[in-house]
């Protein structure tokens, strides 16, 4: 069992709306968590990139590691990544070890069990690659449908062919069937069935919002070109021929900002601030708050603040830079709105007035 400590720290700071922000540390005994979601108000299950899962009770502070059947090969980015509870059900993304080295972003299902979750894999994204880079990852569910973004794995332009997986949002059924109205079975005939959308690079956040019924995203660039914006079917963003502001790492340029034809993204971040997570916030917490989108990032360890209305850009705001470190994921606590936050210092962090 892990050991828990509890910290209490108190920030205040100052923003928009002059009011206070408190940040209680609750645990920082993780290695590397990746992805939380919350069973009910009281219970939290975690992942950690090494592979291990854990559940976490909110009342007893108690951490209890939950076994797994599944062959994770954590290399550079990749490992136990996003975990989703729904219904019962817990919907999990990892790189899977396909043998060789080569690994997948794949999702697997099982039936929640505080002790130990036998896992079914639902999706395999095809074909394996030999990278450690750009899983995406993130994991969303819209009525009987689950959304999964899966990176391009530092392959550039393989985000261009629907005929393969990485770089696409893909859009499957909660069983793991392929729905009738994907694109591939209208417009799109010779896009691989489970491919939603093409064309982006790292994916590494994704939100359902409860006012508009829209699932939103958030896009590493290069060097530069970070993006927020919408998941559409059958669009395009466009990577690599557009470069959305960002550079090559050697410098090189990439591609134009934007050009018709392709998916524009709500918000541009040039020089990147290496966006991670996200949610469209809900709650009386911070009700003055409902329906902007809560954007975590890594390299400058921000949580930012997103005002946006009929996918245009209003404004941007700073709630905290340099608190707890690398932010990798953010979700709201089930009837208090309060915050929770994951650090890459393994930190889980309660955010709240």
């Amino acid at each position: 069992m892990k050991k828990l400590f509890i910290t209490l720290f108190f920030f205040v700071f100052t923003n928009l709306y002059s009011q206070e922000i408190k940040l209680e540390k609750i645990a920082d005994s993780f290695n590397k968590p990746w992805s939380l979601s919350f069973i009910d108000k009281d219970n939290i299950i975690f992942t950690e990139k090494s592979g291990k899962l854990y559940n976490l009770n909110l009342n007893d502070k108690k951490i209890s590691e939950i076994k797994h059947n599944l062959s994770v090969l954590e290399v550079g980015q990749g490992g136990l990544l996003d975990v989703l509870y729904n219904d019962g059900n817990i919907y999990i993304s990892y790189s899977e070890d396909r043998g060789d080295w080569k690994t997948s972003t794949s999702v697997a299902k099982g039936k929640f069990d505080q002790k130990n979750i036998e896992f079914k894999n639902i999706f395999q994204a095809e074909p394996p690659i030999d990278s450690g880079y750009h899983f995406g990852s993130r994991l969303v569910i819209k009525k009987e449908h689950l959304y999964i973004t899966a990176g391009e794995r530092g392959k550039g332009m393989i985000a261009q062919d629907f005929k393969q997986h990485p770089g696409s949002i893909i859009r499957i059924n909660l069983d793991g069937s392929i729905p009738e109205d994907n694109p591939k079975f209208n417009d799109k005939k010779d896009w691989l069935p489970e491919i939603y959308q093409i064309g982006v690079r790292n994916p590494q956040g994704m939100a359902l919002s409860p006012f508009d019924n829209k699932i939103y995203m958030t896009n590493h660039g290069a060097r530069g070109g970070d993006w927020f914006g919408t998941v559409n079917y059958g669009e395009n963003y466009g990577w690599k021929i557009l470069g959305w502001g960002g550079t090559n790492y050697s410098g090189s340029k990439i591609g134009p900002k934007w050009k018709p034809g392709f998916t524009k993204a709500i918000k541009y971040w040039v020089p990147s601030i290496a966006v991670s997570a996200m949610t469209i916030y809900k709650g009386d917490e911070f009700s003055e708050w409902n329906g902007d989108a809560l954007i975590t990032s890594l390299k400058d360890q921000s949580l930012r603040k997103i005002k946006f209305k009929d996918n245009k850009f209003i404004n941007e705001e700073t709630i905290f830079k340099g608190k707890i470190g690398r932010i990798r994921d953010i979700k709201i606590q089930k009837g208090t709105g309060e915050l929770y936050m994951l650090s890459d210092r393994g930190e889980l962090w309660r955010m709240y007035k």
